[in-house]
């Protein structure tokens, strides 16, 4: 008896149970999605590789890093009264001198000018020893502030006396009170004595009247020749200006570079003051050390730097934007 096909199946698929069938058409899926992946493959090792999405940037040698940083050091005729032998100092990974060579000459004005964040007020917390280091070494005077002992250090303190940015004064004291405080703190001058030598001092900076106000009475150029007399009370041999224009509008800049100039004329030592205002360098500056990227880049008389044929030199002390500074 012939056998009867079952309803809905065709000739091929005589004899077949329905399992055999549904499982011949998941080989041939499997054997078409292999095939596709293959030749995907075969067209992903083909293709070119996409370029990179990062591209590494050489750093700059060190010679050309520097190659405009001749480190000529013009004669003053005259020796340091501070030095900076090969000075490094880093804060953590950032690198701020690396291979510092400076002299400030005894019995001038000297400008340390640079870009900011060159290490400018780093040099003078070295001069003072808040700050020691890494390598080389700090001599004032000849002697090596690294190497003293405490004792030692404290006493060459006294031969700086130092005009922080906005004057530092302490707020609890009137301003007679804040001039009289070192002389209180570093000597055993009789009151009478003291009063005598705070009042000459806030006489030469035009604060003789103004005695009893508070600094929060004060204007900011007020608080800067405020913060001036108290450098001065000491005597010292070294005064050290951490920018003492920042602040000040441009007619009292030029009054404060009056009253430094006619200052120094009248007490002598060296004044070292730090800056990157050109102006102020032009008014007052002896010797001018330009300072850039940890190292100097040229030193000497200021009427030398400003006729300088160092292109940095050069681009830095006439406030131009086309040379080697930029703004990175």
């Amino acid at each position: 008896m012939p056998r009867i096909p079952r309803a809905g199946s065709g000739d091929d698929d005589e004899g077949q149970e329905p399992e055999d069938v549904a499982a011949d058409e998941m080989s041939t899926d499997a054997a078409d999605e292999q095939e596709a992946m293959t030749e995907e493959v075969a067209e992903t090792e083909a293709a070119p590789a996409p370029p990179p999405r990062v591209s590494v940037v050489n750093e700059p040698s060190e010679a050309e890093e520097y190659q405009w940083h001749t480190g000529l050091n013009r004669p003053t005729g005259v020796p340091d009264a501070v030095e900076f032998v090969d000075i490094h100092k880093a804060f953590g990974r950032n690198k701020i001198l690396r291979g510092l060579n400076m002299g400030l000459p005894e019995g001038k004005i000297s400008m340390i000018l640079g870009p900011s964040g060159t290490g400018k007020s780093v040099c003078i917390k070295h001069m003072v020893g808040l700050l020691y280091p890494d390598e080389g070494d700090v001599l004032v005077h000849g002697e090596s502030v690294p190497n003293m002992q405490d004792d030692e250090l404290f006493e060459m303190r006294k031969k700086f006396g130092v005009l922080f940015q906005d004057g530092a004064l302490f707020g609890s004291m009137n301003l007679f009170d804040n001039v009289c405080f070192p002389l209180r703190q570093h000597t055993d001058k009789g009151e009478d004595e003291i009063a005598e030598i705070v009042n000459k001092r806030l006489l030469e900076v035009g604060l003789n009247a103004a005695g009893d106000k508070f600094p929060n009475e004060l204007s900011g150029g007020m608080r800067k020749r405020a913060g001036f007399a108290r450098a001065l009370v000491l005597d010292p041999d070294i005064v050290l200006f951490d920018e003492p224009d920042s602040g000040l509008d441009p007619v009292r800049t030029a009054l404060l570079c009056e009253l430094i100039q006619e200052i120094h004329e009248e007490n002598g030592g060296a004044y070292v003051v730090i800056t990157h205002d050109i102006m102020s360098a032009r008014r007052v500056a002896e010797h001018i050390s330009v300072l850039w990227k940890g190292r100097i880049v040229e030193s000497g008389p200021a009427e030398e730097l400003f006729n300088s044929d160092n292109a940095f030199v050069r681009q830095f002390l006439s406030g131009e934007s086309q040379g080697p500074l930029g703004m990175e």
